[in-house]
């Protein structure tokens, strides 16, 4: 939807739903306009000459040495408070400026630098693995000009890349930047489809990148499986911390995991916690599910109350059959057929039935009663042939 010029709908990595668009006396609040260059980088910049802005226009801005070529994705007040989510103070910090628009001549160098890109990261992986350095060469990014390159990578260790450095100067023949990441911003940069199969949440709308515990996992009862909690980077999914403010929360209305309830029979143990529904399973042992009894947190509470008195109740779960909700029965409202029906052979409807292989005796034929006259033919020949070959024995 188009407003003014306003683009409501974006689909750019890191976008941000701009809420104000609708509003036109909200875009000459003020004068900071929201850059985004390649993947994931972002920058703010003053429009000093007050240039006829909007988003989606291609800018040429102030960098450090000559200019950098990037895209307008936020103008108006919204700019302010993203800014300020950032932490950017305007006082404290040097905003650079926005030159122009881009021309076609700036577009030009601009796609002459980014078709460089591919070939420079595969040569800057051959030099660092020939310099035999512990790094990543991940991913690089020309400036619009094609002055500059910046160059990310990765590394578990801190890395001596002066010398690095120096061959890169003389290779490129640009001016060199190293810029450390992540394993998560490597991926928010690359991008990719998750298991949810939505766009990476690093890639799409992630700035901040929070630090991800195993222990996410447990107090969302989350099988602890190292393939299935890991994420397209290696590292645990960060969507395991979305909700886990709500499960925490949650998880204060129900009696620790540690604590066993005695009854007059067994001892229950923890087994499984269902949040949404506020129950709670328990086990007769500690290590696997046997003779599961699922109760709820008012229930345990009961329990615990109760082995603290020193008593213990007769069972665990003290609902009468009749209090319990009735099971609904289903019915098969499709047919009422078996999903079966189909494996057995219908009869072919005035078929003849097979005839058996085994040889008849004339007796057999001649007790059958069958108006066949062939048969009946048969038997005095069998008859006489016997009757011939007991003269030729004597």
């Amino acid at each position: 939807m188009t407003k003014g010029g306003c683009r409501c709908n974006s689909n750019k990595k890191l976008s941000t739903f701009d809420w104000l668009c609708d509003l036109p006396e909200t875009q000459k609040e003020t004068d900071f306009v929201e850059v985004q260059f390649k993947n994931t980088r972002k920058g703010y910049f003053l429009n000093s000459t007050r240039i006829p802005l909007e988003k989606g226009d291609m800018v040429a801005v102030e960098s450090s040495p000559g200019h950098d070529i990037g895209e307008v994705t936020l103008i108006g007040r919204l700019v302010l408070l993203q800014m300020n989510k950032n932490n950017i103070n305007p006082e404290k910090y040097e905003i650079k400026r926005v030159y122009r628009k881009a021309k076609d001549n700036d577009i030009e160098k601009y796609n002459e630098a980014k078709a460089r890109e591919q070939e420079t990261m595969i040569k800057a992986r051959q030099i660092a693995e020939n310099l035999k350095l512990n790094m990543k060469i991940g991913d690089v990014e020309f400036q619009g000009d094609g002055n500059k390159a910046i160059f990310y990578y990765i590394a578990d260790e801190r890395v001596d890349f002066r010398q690095l450095i120096k061959v890169f100067a003389e290779t490129f023949r640009v001016r060199i930047e190293m810029k450390q990441i992540g394993a998560r911003q490597e991926a928010g940069r690359i991008g990719g489809i998750g298991p949810c199969g939505r766009e990476l949440c690093c890639s799409g709308w992630m700035t901040n990148f929070n630090s991800v515990s195993t222990t996410a996992a447990r107090y969302q009862d989350i099988s602890p499986n190292p393939q299935k909690l890991a994420g397209q980077c290696g590292k645990l999914k960060c969507c395991m911390n979305f909700e886990l403010d709500s499960y925490v929360d949650a998880q204060k209305d129900f009696p620790s995991k540690e604590i066993q309830l005695e009854t007059l029979d067994n001892t229950y143990y923890h087994f499984k916690t269902d949040v949404f529904k506020g129950l709670i399973s328990y086990s007769t042992s500690p290590n696997f599910g046997a003779n599961v009894v699922t109760i709820s947190a008012e229930r345990a509470r009961q329990v615990i109350s109760m082995n603290k008195k020193g008593s213990k109740p007769e069972i665990l779960d003290d609902k009468k059959d009749e209090d319990k909700p009735a099971r609904a029965d289903y019915e098969n409202v499709v047919g009422q057929d078996s999903l079966t029906r189909f494996d057995s052979q219908k009869k072919r409807s005035g078929s003849k039935p097979k005839r058996s292989n085994k040889p008849q005796t004339g007796k057999q034929l001649s007790g059958q009663g069958n108006n066949n006259p062939a048969q009946e033919s048969r038997a005095p020949r069998l008859v006489k042939k016997n009757d011939q070959n007991k003269k030729n024995d004597a």
